[in-house]
């Protein structure tokens, strides 16, 4: 299902914390993002411990325990949303999934109508249980690609990834404050074309009409997710969802 959103690149991936600021507005922005024009979603399970995320979806996640938002939350939230949604997936860290069981979180994130999962800190080597538990279920679980990993590591990764390969543009965690730097991004996303067919997305510092018009040559899909964040921070329901529908559209165009 995920490999239909790349036939028409580069595809637009959103990314939103989930119960931040409440649930209700969670709804209300993908609805926003969805009429904006994402072809697929990534929806944030709120984590105490984001080691992948910087300052804005650190304190998106923050914002969203503090409202009790928990994965059942989550899962729930997209079950109301699947049926009018482009194809979402589940942002999460591994102790979420570990303490709701494996085979559960597979089978419960399917019947929610969940199309994958990523799990940025799970590492290749310990990422086959889950794998194969989503495959089971027949959800994708992108892998991501660092900056910093070797070809030999690289063509591991592309093949063990299923939906689309997760593209890190730079070093670091995530967050609109600093940009990719370009050159770099591009001699790796030319490594991956030599190693795999499977579409490529990128993400991580992704945040401007600039970014989006200097990669949308090299990758299948873009994803944007600390700049949505900062678009509807400080707001909630009806104006988080005006805020956020209009910023994407400025991406989009």
């Amino acid at each position: 299902m995920l490999e239909e959103i790349f036939k028409k690149p580069p595809a637009f991936i959103p990314y939103l914390m989930a119960g931040d600021p409440d649930v209700e507005t969670t709804a209300l922005l993908i609805r926003a993002v969805t009429q904006a024009g994402a072809d697929a979603i990534e929806l944030g399970v709120p984590y105490s411990d984001p080691l992948a995320d910087g300052p804005s979806i650190s304190a998106a996640g923050t914002r969203a325990l503090s409202q009790g938002t928990r994965l059942t939350d989550v899962l729930h939230i997209v079950e109301g949303a699947a049926a009018k949604s482009p194809p979402i997936l589940l942002f999460t860290y591994y102790n979420p999934v570990l303490q709701c069981g494996v085979e559960r979180f597979a089978r419960d994130a399917a019947q929610a109508g969940v199309a994958g999962a990523i799990v940025p800190d799970l590492a290749l080597e310990e990422s086959t249980v889950l794998r194969a538990a989503l495959e089971a279920e027949g959800l994708a679980m992108p892998l991501l690609v660092a900056p910093s990993t070797g070809r030999e590591r690289a063509a591991r990764i592309a093949e063990a990834s299923s939906g689309f390969i997760y593209v890190v543009s730079r070093l670091g965690v995530t967050g609109a404050g600093n940009a990719p730097t370009f050159a770099p991004l591009r001699t790796q996303v030319s490594m991956l074309r030599n190693l795999t067919q499977k579409p490529l997305a990128v993400g991580f510092g992704i945040s401007t009409p600039e970014h989006v018009r200097a990669v949308c040559d090299i990758v299948d899909g873009i994803i944007v997710g600390s700049a949505i964040v900062d678009a509807y921070e400080g707001s909630r329901g009806e104006e988080a969802a005006a805020r956020v529908d209009g910023f994407c559209r400025t991406l989009l165009r």
